[in-house]
């Protein structure tokens, strides 16, 4: 691995602990929805290891019937972890708030991918930027109830 791809794990790494943390300690109330998002903990199982999981990310579509997550990594060249995880075994958990719902994970199709777009980019724009800036097609993960 290179340096730049290992600060970039350890800088992403280090800011989903400090997020974790400042949950804990605000009992939940400071950054439960950054950006205007919410904070959604996604639960996959380790592909390599079979081991539990857990990612605090935002979600810019949280419904009912569906939670879209973005694969963005900052506009990494490198898909995420988390992703590649769900990617071999799309059964995952989402905890939002206090309430964890067993979900089945799905790559958006393209079609799917640019019609959420819009409203992704308009939830965050930082995502339209991440795209920009790689060659990588960044996943639009669906997540529905199982």
């Amino acid at each position: 691995m290179s340096v730049r791809n290992a600060m970039t794990d350890f800088g992403l790494k280090g800011m989903n602990a400090l997020h974790r943390l400042i949950l804990k300690v605000s009992g939940g109330r400071v950054l439960a929805k950054p950006l205007g998002m919410p904070t959604v903990e996604l639960h996959t199982i380790g592909r390599k290891t079979g081991i539990a999981r857990a990612t605090l990310l935002t979600a810019p579509i949280a419904e009912d019937d569906r939670v879209v997550l973005i694969a963005s990594k900052g506009g990494d060249d490198r898909h995420p972890e988390w992703y590649l995880n769900l990617e071999a075994n799309p059964d995952v958990e989402l905890t939002i708030g206090r309430t964890t719902t067993s979900m089945r994970a799905r790559t958006a199709s393209g079609d799917e991918k640019a019609e959420l777009w819009p409203r992704i980019t308009a939830a965050y724009k930082g995502y339209a930027g991440y795209q920009r800036r790689t060659t990588r097609d960044i996943p639009v993960v669906i997540c529905e109830p199982r």
